[in-house]
């Protein structure tokens, strides 16, 4: 059964009413066939409303929904022949991050992604999808390895943001995501990243400075979760639909600044509604990014990237009499 969400309440009140007349249907003499043919009509027509017309809060709400598709769920859709590595060489594994080598369509490629749990305790094992700095050294372990091994490397990105606890900072989390950073632009294989979910802060990022950048349309893409920037903002982080309608993080904001490549369609209602037909999305873009990255040599990959993200942003200059001043 796939939990509601707010918005769509409505939507549950007609379908509880269908259910119901259908019951009836079944236990009663009664032909409620014309009754339950309007209510379906209205049902369709509503969903198309609902849909179609989503605020960056709602869309915040599908990318948070505890049933939407993981790195993992994903993996196991789009590539065959998975081999997860584990470890960074230097503390230990974290599972927060899941990554190894795959075949894509019989192409070899490394696949590295944030991966969540979808009850407690998975969310407890996976530290509900929050790095700690061995996650991103794991990462980048498997990031240089593809490049020595000439493969593509596809990241999936779904996490609110780098795990900020005490722990992670003394063993190097800034450092660890600068050096993602730094390494993942200079890389001579082709990089593709998906925003699957959350995206949020230098967390997302790590996984994130890629040739192509893609969205799942109902996915998020911030510096900081609104409940954060509304804290920032306003000191009242119950502000936090108000600061999402403000901080342009929906993949048609990114689209329209240049931050991502293309928009990934989802099913109606969001990906966990049909993870199958979302693997499918997700595969007629990924297969076209492939194709047009592989046919750039490493200097040309390099080269792109570094354009991509030059381009991304505007600079207005002071006029001379004010920087005087």
């Amino acid at each position: 059964m796939v939990a509601e969400l707010e918005f769509e309440k409505p939507l549950v009140e007609l379908r509880r009413k269908i259910q119901e007349l259908k019951e009836f249907m079944k236990t009663a003499d009664v032909d409620l066939s014309a009754e339950i043919e309007k209510l379906e009509a209205r049902l369709a027509k509503l969903e198309n409303e609902i849909y179609a017309n989503l605020t960056p809060w709602d869309r915040v709400q599908i990318a948070r929904h505890p049933q939407r598709p993981t790195t993992l769920d994903y993996i196991e859709r789009l590539f065959t022949n998975f081999l997860e590595c584990h470890g960074d060489r230097c503390f230990g594994d974290d599972e927060a991050i899941v990554g190894g080598i795959a075949k894509y369509d019989g192409l070899p490629v490394t696949v590295i992604g944030h991966q969540r749990g979808k009850d407690t305790k998975e969310n407890l094992r996976r530290n509900f999808g929050m790095p700690h700095p061995e996650g991103y050294r794991k990462a980048l372990r498997l990031m240089k390895q593809a490049e020595k091994f000439s493969r593509p490397i596809i990241c999936f990105i779904d996490t609110k943001g780098a795990y900020p606890g005490k722990a992670a900072e003394e063993r190097g989390q800034s450092e660890a995501i600068a050096r993602n950073l730094f390494e993942m632009a200079g890389l001579t294989v082709p990089v593709v990243c998906i925003v699957i979910g959350e995206g949020g802060s230098g967390g997302a990022l790590a996984l994130g400075v890629g040739n192509h950048i893609h969205m799942l349309e109902n996915s998020t893409y911030s510096v900081i979760s609104p409940e954060g920037a509304a804290a920032i903002l306003w000191k009242d982080a119950s502000l936090a639909q108000r600061a999402a309608e403000t901080m342009k993080i929906t993949a048609h904001d990114l689209k329209a600044l240049g931050v991502i490549d293309e928009i990934i369609p989802e099913v109606k209602g969001g990906a966990h509604r049909n993870a199958d037909e979302q693997a499918k999305e997700i595969d007629r873009v990924l297969r076209r990014s492939l194709k047009q990255l592989l046919a750039l040599d490493g200097e040309e990959l390099v080269r792109q990237r570094y354009e991509k993200f030059k381009q991304m942003g505007q600079v207005s200059f002071l006029p001379e009499t004010i920087r005087a001043r």
